[in-house]
């Protein structure tokens, strides 16, 4: 029994495995306990040993990897069209080797414990600020029952709750002047918890060369930089910017057939939080940068007169992940263009 492709739909606890030759004929079809997974697959020999990318995925790939496996990891909406007839643990391994099988298939880079490290801390995060935005619009809503108009913005509510606690002139109760209180002192533990997560990525980011290099572009500031190379271990994976801005969902989506081009909205494909930096980014150079010296600002104040300013903030953040790839695959510095001849 020679197996070439080692499909394995993963679980919590069960995992079952189909193994298919060079031929794809079905050589081994097992089910094993989590147990007894990584020594099973540590006596196999080197084979290629594929899993639809979800939560896992990336821990096991690791093993795997220790044992000498090649390891690729799939979409799970490439693998749906390949699941045949009712949907169980069996068929779903088989229709793992039946995508990976296909010489067109687009993989899931695997990501080693240090990007899961700073993917962690921006996740957490990013539940940080739910949570804080969560609890501001509880507060604000809870003084407009009191005729309290408290000051919009993270930044403004805490001195204008305070300023309300401490008048005795306003409708506030002693029972609900003691809730305020409390949630004033929730508020301030979010906050303290939220600038010790901003002090671990600024840390991170010194740490990182790749991130140093891309902080010197526009709109890119230290979130945005860390996020990038937690999500993106390996540039090479993308044939190229396009490739990586595409991953990201940042070009058009279409609807074409036969000479008829049509080009929609973007495709809003990929990694949520990172399309969302790069776009908040970019309206932040849109916003703020009046320079014009360069081909890079030409092309930004183009832009900026000939499409709407959310067109033109995706735009820029298309062409700030393009630049982003050049940057990491080549280890070159962002260089803004020829500069305009002096008069």
């Amino acid at each position: 029994m020679t197996i070439s492709i080692l499909g394995i739909d993963i679980a919590k606890n069960t995992f079952q495995l189909h193994g298919a030759d060079n031929t794809g004929k079905a050589v081994m079809k097992k089910r094993l306990p989590r147990h007894k997974l990584a020594a099973y697959a540590a006596t196999l020999p080197a084979c290629t040993i594929v899993m639809e990318s979800c939560g896992g995925a990336n821990y096991w790939a690791r093993v795997f990897q220790r044992s000498g496996h090649t390891v690729r990891l799939i979409s799970p909406q490439f693998v749906k069209p390949f699941v045949k007839t009712n949907k169980n643990d069996a068929n779903d391994a088989l229709a793992i080797v039946e995508a990976a099988s296909r010489p067109s298939m687009s993989f899931v880079p695997i990501k080693q414990v240090e990007q899961q490290d700073i993917q962690s801390i921006h996740r957490i995060r990013t539940r940080v600020v739910k949570s804080r935005t969560a609890l501001i619009n509880e507060i604000r809503g809870l003084c407009l029952e009191y005729g309290l108009i408290l000051t919009a913005g993270a930044a403004k509510v805490k001195p204008s709750l305070c300023a309300a606690i401490s008048n005795c002139d306003n409708e506030l109760t002693t029972s609900s002047r003691e809730s305020m209180q409390d949630l004033y002192e929730e508020l301030v533990d979010v906050e303290i918890r939220l600038k010790k997560l901003d002090s671990k990525v600024r840390q991170l980011c010194r740490q990182s060369e790749s991130c140093q290099r891309i902080l010197k572009e526009p709109g890119v500031g230290e979130l945005t930089a860390t996020a990038i190379v937690a999500a993106v271990p390996e540039p090479r994976e993308f044939r190229n910017g396009r490739h990586m801005s595409a991953w990201l969902g940042l070009v058009p989506r279409q609807s074409s057939s036969g000479d008829k081009q049509v080009l929609l909205g973007i495709s809003k494909r990929g990694d949520r939080y990172l399309r969302t930096l790069l776009i908040h980014g970019a309206r932040a150079v849109l916003s703020h940068r009046k320079v014009l010296d360069s081909n890079y600002d030409r092309w930004v104040a183009n832009k900026k007169a000939t499409l709407s300013h959310n067109k033109a903030a995706v735009a820029l953040a298309n062409k700030s992940a393009r630049i982003i790839w050049s940057m990491l695959n080549t280890g070159e510095e962002f260089n803004y263009g020829v500069q305009k001849t002096a008069a």
